[in-house]
């Protein structure tokens, strides 16, 4: 459907477009009433924010250069069409699905379908959480450094984190759906189990002040013992057949998956962590689904932190990552703290999404 854009417009114009509606989210903070503690609540941009990125992102062009992963996704696909048989042992539910979509549609439509996986639940979420509206951090979400890269590129590990934040917006622990969603999520990507090994433990503890101790210990036991970690959760299998990526060095080249200790990503994530502190030990939030999202974060991004010189760390990152919309945004969406807080709210927007761009506009 989209053939007709060149391949090297596609980043561009996702993101030129998110900026336009940052900008109209920050003037309409900025000039609308009692905003705080209700969001945006137009239902109507949110639906149109998903309909017209599912169909932007899931209809692109076939390319492994400038949407990575996608090229071999597609290659499976093709193949699977052409009536081979599942002969791969690892991510073999996923294959499964890949041939039975080839049986009954086209490549294009199941790259729709993906990302229809990947937004949606995101969509949901906020809804859930705002009540029917959720749009600010619908778009936050959107906006956030990794969004499009696990959209096009890390396809799976996109969809099962996207399918976890769904998860974790139903708010009673003996949620079945709950349940079920973590069970698809780790079919999808076994990564998942991090998180919802970190929802588990957010569970039973519950003092997020020594989550927060746990962070920053973190940091320094991986600079001292730097590369026992890996070799630690290695040994312990974890990961599956994916357990090389702890091990195996930089076996594709990749400058942010294996470059040592990443100070700079390490600064990016606690970025999180100091607003979570802030609202948790300073502003003493009460919110019981913001509490235990902050504390999956910590537990997850610490492991992160501790196996930060593995191969394609950015995927264990991600396993953090993709709350830092929720973390940073959600308190100054449902109450208020400071005094002119919208305020504040347009500022912080402006330095979340400002990286994003920052980042694009570098590479």
């Amino acid at each position: 459907m989209f053939d007709w854009i060149p391949l090297a417009f596609y980043l561009p114009i996702f993101y030129n477009f998110i900026l336009i509606l940052v900008v109209i989210a920050i003037i309409k903070i900025r000039t609308k009433e009692n905003f705080i503690g209700h969001d945006i609540n137009d239902k109507l941009s949110s639906l149109l924010l998903l309909i017209i990125l599912t169909f932007f992102i899931g209809l692109r062009p076939v390319s492994g250069r400038y949407f990575g992963d996608m090229a071999t996704y597609n290659a499976y696909f093709e193949l699977y069409a052409t009536g081979a048989s599942v002969t791969i042992t690892k991510d073999i539910q996923w294959h499964y699905f890949m041939k039975f979509c080839s049986a009954i549609m086209s490549s294009s439509m199941f790259f729709l379908i993906c990302e229809v996986l990947y937004i949606l639940p995101l969509y949901l979420a906020c809804k859930r959480w705002f009540k029917g509206g959720g749009y600010t951090l619908f778009l936050m979400f959107i906006a956030s450094f990794s969004f499009f890269t696990y959209g096009t590129n890390g396809i799976r590990n996109g969809i099962a984190t996207s399918i976890l934040v769904l998860a974790f917006s139903h708010n009673k622990a003996k949620s079945l759906k709950k349940y079920l969603l973590f069970l698809l999520a780790t079919i999808i990507h076994l990564s998942s189990i991090v998180p919802i090994f970190a929802y588990v433990l957010s569970v039973f503890f519950k003092k997020t002040k020594y989550y927060i101790y746990g962070w920053l210990l973190a940091i320094p036991l991986s600079l001292v013992l730097g590369s026992f970690w890996e070799n630690l959760f290695a040994s312990l299998g974890f990961g599956g057949e994916r357990i090389s990526y702890l091990t195996a060095g930089n076996v594709n080249n990749d400058s942010f998956a294996y470059a040592g200790f990443r100070y700079d990503f390490v600064l990016y994530s606690a970025a999180a962590v100091y607003t979570g502190y802030y609202f948790v030990i300073k502003k003493k939030i009460k919110d019981k689904i913001y509490l235990q999202i902050f504390n999956i974060y910590l537990v997850s991004n610490a492991f992160w932190i501790l196996i930060i010189r593995a191969n394609f760390s950015n995927r264990f990152a991600y396993l953090s990552w993709f709350l830092m919309a929720f973390v940073i945004f959600y308190p100054f969406l449902k109450q208020r703290f400071f005094k002119d807080q919208q305020k504040v709210l347009v500022l912080v927007m402006m330095i979340y999404f400002g990286f994003t761009y920052l980042m694009f506009l570098k590479n």
